[in-house]
């Protein structure tokens, strides 16, 4: 088995969306559009991972991408891992544990402060067992209607060890998921919001930044808005065993 970087060419792009075909079949977003954007497209720079390679043949694929994030008040750029998939026909023999550790090695490699996921319950195990990851906690998720007010909001921002560090580029590239439309208003003295459809009438996710990016093309915040708001304040903290040089976390989602 031959292990390679993983990379942003268009003949890589579409054996990741064959792969993920494979692997994931109702997730029909997951083609060669989507992952220019998400792989190549980030700001904060190209897609990092790895491929399993048996001759011309794609075994799995593990990708993460770099973010800038503020961690205990500084910042730094960190990784978020995103998308990993194995062949059927190649399952079972490690290869997810093997694509993953070289990975936070590249990314330890070059510079990142840590890594991050947002992984569902059958994923999180994985993560936990395998990899050493950290459990912050389940993601809540709670429905609410309008902005939180300003002293809730700084309050909240207050307790967090990690967040993410969201600019004029990276907004401006988070705006053009080809996958999702997302709209940006501000909220007065609450900064500015982000709203993202759920697929729910009536609902849309919501963001709220602290303080609107300087630049940023937004809307006016009329009218208030019903939004399922997720909260989650990481603890940072080591991974277990040797060979990881930096804090590891990981968020489940319900």
């Amino acid at each position: 088995m031959d292990i390679r970087p993983a990379g942003t060419a268009p003949t890589l792009l579409r054996h990741y969306q064959s792969i993920f075909g494979k692997c994931f079949p109702e997730a029909a977003h997951l083609n060669e559009h989507y992952l220019a954007w998400l792989y190549a497209s980030n700001p904060a720079g190209p897609v990092i991972g790895l491929d399993a390679w048996d001759g011309d043949r794609l075994a799995a694929h593990y990708a993460c991408i770099p973010v800038s994030a503020v961690v205990d008040g500084q910042s730094c750029r960190v990784m978020l891992s995103l998308n990993t998939a194995t062949d059927p026909d190649y399952q079972g023999q490690g290869l997810f544990t093997k694509l993953a550790e070289g990975t936070y090695a590249a990314g330890s490699a070059a510079g990142m402060a840590g890594i991050y996921g947002v992984a569902n319950a059958n994923s999180t195990p994985g993560f936990l067992r395998k990899l050493g990851f950290n459990l912050i906690r389940p993601l809540d998720a709670k429905i609410g209607l309008g902005t939180l007010l300003p002293d809730a909001a700084a309050s909240a921002l207050e307790e967090v060890q990690f967040r993410r560090n969201w600019d004029l580029p990276s907004l401006q590239w988070r705006c053009n998921n080809p996958h999702r439309s997302y709209h940006l208003s501000r909220a007065g003295s609450a900064g500015m919001i982000a709203l993202a459809p759920t697929g729910k009438p009536f609902l849309s996710a919501f963001a709220q930044l602290p303080e609107t990016v300087e630049g940023a093309a937004v809307g006016a915040g009329g009218g208030a808005h019903a939004c399922i708001w997720g909260w989650c304040r990481p603890r940072w903290g080591n991974p277990r065993g040797a060979g990881a040089s930096y804090p590891i976390a990981c968020a489940a989602a319900h």
